[in-house]
C-alpha cells in the first residue's frame, strides 16, 4: 500500500480525557475515532490491525474444529427471562422495545441464542460433540466507559459455545479451546498467562481466564515462577501457615487509641509489626450479621466470602447497623465479647493461627491487646481462606513462592455444564432413546480489546510497538526526496515492488514530507521495520534499515537489501 491511497491521520496530542497509554495512542496514530461515550470508529489503519487479530482468531478456531456461524444482535426478551437472566444481568444489558412493544436487548453475550439453537437443532447424541463460533459486536452499558476500546460499550468478540453428551467430552473439548487460545496469543506475539479464574455473572463449574501481562492492567494474578500455577487474585489460595498456634505470653489489656481507627495507624502508635493486628469487617447477609476478620495487612476477598454458606449475597455493613449490633462506632470493632447467638465469626486462615493479636476493643477510642483464641473468646464460629495472597505466600501447588503481576483480561474460557441446558430444555437423545440435558461449554475472546493490550504491553516515547504478526504493515519504506530524485524514487519502487511480490505487507510512505514527519508517522503507528532511501545512500550503494525497537539505524548495501530484509522480516513472522 501507499500512503498516498490510505488514510493517515496521525497527531501529536491525545485528547485531555484519553487515560491509559493504548487510548492515548490509537488516538493520535488515527487507528480509532470517537463517536460516543465508550463508541468508536475503526479507521482504515485501525481496521488493519483488527483484522490481522481476528484473522489468526479464525485460524485457530477452524484448527481446532469449531464452526463458525453468526447470531443477531438484537436478541428477543423471552429467551433471557427462561433462562432467568433478564431481570439479574443487571444495567450493562441495554434493553429496546420494537414497535409492537416488544422487549428485546442488543447482545451482551450469546448463550441464551445458542441454546435455543441447539435445542431447535441437536436431536441425537450422534451430532455431538458440535462447537460453533462467531465473530460479531456486542454491547454492554458500561456505567463509566473509559480506557478507549479497552472498555468501551461496543466492542467485537469472538464467542464459542460448545454442546456434550458428557462431562468428559467437556472436558475434551475444554482442553482442545485452551489449546488453542495458547496458540492465538503466541502467535499475536503477545506475553501472556492463563489463570484459574471465577466463573462469575456467566456461571459454571470452572474457568480460565486469558491475560496479556502489563502494569497497567486491571486484575492481579498470582504465579509461582517455579511452576506453571497461575490464578486470579480472586481465586488464588491462600494457605493456612504450616506453624501451629503460638502459646499466649501476654496478658490481656486495653490500650488507649483515642484516633487510632486503621490498623496502621494501630500498630504505629504501639510500635508493633502490622502482622501483630487484626481487623473486622461487619457484614449483612439476609438478616444476619458477620463479623469477618483478616490480618492487619491482609485484604479481604470478597470473591472467596461469597462462596461460603450463608454469605453469598452478602454486603458491608451500614454504620447505623454497626452501632446496633456492637454498640460502637467502625474503626474499634473486635470480636471479644460479641454475642456469637447473632453474630457469625469467620476468621481467615491466618488469624486463626495468630496469638497474642491486637484487635478493636469493642468501645470507642480503645483496642485491645494480647488477644488469643481459647483463654480471651471463643474459637471462630468458621476458619476459611477468605483474604486475597500476597507476595511471598507459598504456592498453592507446593513448587515455591508466589508473585504477582497485573493483567488485562483477553480471553476467558468457562465450563458451563448444564445451566442453560436445563433452564432452555435443551436435550437430545442417548443411544438408548433417552432424553438427556446437554452439557455445554463457553469460550470467549475480546478481538477489539486484544488490540489495546497488545498497545498496553508495546508502548514507547515515540509510539506503539506492536507485535509484527498485528502491526497496520510490517514493513516501511521511507524514501527522502521522493519528488525531487528520479534515482530515490526508481529505488524506492523498485524495492516496494519486491517486498510485495515476497508477500511482505509493506507500505511505501511516498508523501512529500519532511524526513521527520515521515519517521515520526512510521514509529507511531507501530510499523516494526523499516527502510530508508536517500540519494546520498544511493550514491554510496546503500540504504539503511531500522528495526522499531532499535535507537540508530544500520548501512546494508543496496544489492543485499531484498535478502537482508526479507530475513528480518520473515524471521520475526516465523519467530511466533
Amino acid at each position: 500500500m501507499r500512503i498516498s491511497q490510505s488514510f493517515l491521520s496521525t497527531s501529536k496530542e491525545a485528547p485531555n480525557e484519553a487515560e491509559l497509554a493504548s487510548h492515548k495512542l490509537m488516538l493520535r496514530a488515527g487507528l480509532i475515532k470517537r463517536l460516543g461515550s465508550g463508541l468508536y470508529t475503526w479507521m482504515p489503519l485501525g481496521l488493519r490491525v483488527l483484522r490481522k487479530v481476528e484473522a489468526v482468531v479464525r485460524e485457530e478456531m477452524n484448527r481446532a474444529g469449531a464452526l463458525e456461524l453468526l447470531m443477531p444482535a438484537v436478541q428477543p426478551a423471552e429467551l433471557w427471562q427462561e433462562s432467568g437472566r433478564w431481570a439479574v444481568f443487571g444495567p450493562q444489558m441495554l434493553k429496546i422495545k420494537d414497535r409492537h412493544d416488544r422487549d428485546f436487548c442488543f447482545g451482551p453475550t450469546h448463550e441464551e441464542v445458542i441454546t435455543d439453537l441447539a435445542r431447535k437443532e441437536i436431536r441425537s447424541y450422534r451430532q455431538l460433540p458440535v462447537n460453533f463460533y462467531q465473530v460479531q459486536t456486542k454491547f454492554r452499558d458500561e456505567i463509566r466507559p473509559r480506557f478507549g476500546v479497552m472498555r468501551a460499550r461496543e466492542f467485537l468478540m469472538k464467542d464459542a459455545y460448545s454442546f456434550h453428551a458428557s462431562e468428559d467430552s467437556l472436558d475434551a473439548t475444554y482442553q482442545t479451546m485452551y489449546a488453542a487460545y495458547s496458540r492465538i496469543f503466541t502467535r499475536l506475539g503477545l506475553k501472556f498467562r492463563a489463570v484459574a479464574a471465577d466463573t462469575g455473572a456467566i456461571g459454571g463449574s470452572g474457568s480460565h481466564e486469558f491475560h496479556v501481562l502489563a502494569d497497567s492492567g486491571e486484575d492481579g494474578i498470582a504465579f509461582c515462577p517455579e511452576s506453571d500455577f497461575a490464578a486470579n487474585v480472586e481465586m488464588a489460595e491462600a494457605l493456612a501457615p504450616a506453624a501451629p498456634r503460638p502459646a499466649a505470653s501476654e496478658a490481656l489489656r486495653d490500650v488507649d487509641t483515642p484516633k487510632q481507627t486503621a490498623c496502621e495507624d494501630v500498630a504505629a502508635l504501639l510500635g508493633i509489626p502490622l502482622q501483630r493486628t487484626v481487623k473486622l469487617i461487619a457484614v449483612v447477609a439476609g438478616e444476619a450479621m458477620h463479623a469477618l476478620l483478616v490480618r492487619g495487612d491482609h485484604s479481604l476477598n470478597e470473591v472467596k466470602a461469597g462462596k461460603l454458606e450463608g454469605l453469598s449475597d452478602f454486603r458491608l455493613a451500614t454504620e447505623e447497623e454497626i452501632r446496633a449490633a456492637f454498640n460502637c462506632p467502625p474503626g474499634f470493632l473486635g470480636p471479644i465479647g460479641l454475642d456469637r447467638t447473632r453474630i457469625r465469626v469467620i476468621a481467615d486462615r491466618t488469624v486463626a493461627a495468630m496469638a497474642d493479636f491486637v484487635c478493636g476493643a469493642n468501645k470507642p477510642k480503645f483496642h485491645t491487646a494480647g488477644v488469643n483464641w481459647g483463654r480471651d473468646l471463643p474459637e471462630p464460629d468458621l476458619v476459611a481462606d477468605i483474604r486475597n495472597v500476597v507476595e511471598g505466600d507459598p504456592s498453592p501447588d507446593g513448587q515455591g513462592s508466589l508473585g504477582l503481576c497485573r493483567g488485562i483480561e483477553v480471553g476467558h474460557i468457562f465450563k458451563l455444564g448444564t445451566k442453560y441446558s436445563e433452564a432452555l430444555e435443551a436435550k437430545y437423545l442417548d443411544a438408548d432413546g433417552k432424553s438427556q440435558v446437554l452439557v455445554m461449554g463457553c469460550y470467549g475472546i475480546g478481538v477489539s480489546r486484544i488490540v489495546g493490550a497488545a498497545i498496553e504491553q508495546g508502548n514507547d516515547e515515540r509510539g506503539i510497538v506492536f507485535p509484527q504478526s498485528m502491526a497496520p504493515f510490517e514493513l516501511a519504506i521511507v524514501p527522502l526526496g521522493l519528488k525531487r530524485s528520479d534515482a530515490v524514487r526508481e529505488a524506492a519502487e523498485a524495492l516496494y515492488n519486491q517486498m510485495a511480490a515476497a508477500g511482505i505487507d509493506v507500505v511505501l510512505d511516498d508523501r512529500d514530507e519532511r524526513p521527520g514527519v515521515m519517521f515520526a508517522d512510521m514509529e507511531l503507528i507501530g510499523v516494526p521495520h523499516r527502510v530508508v532511501v536517500s540519494e546520498r545512500g544511493l550514491k554510496e550503494g546503500m540504504l539503511e534499515y531500522q528495526g522499531r525497537t532499535e535507537t540508530s539505524g544500520t548501512k546494508i548495501a543496496q544489492q543485499e537489501a531484498m535478502e537482508f530484509i526479507k530475513g528480518r522480516v520473515l524471521g520475526c513472522r516465523n519467530a511466533v
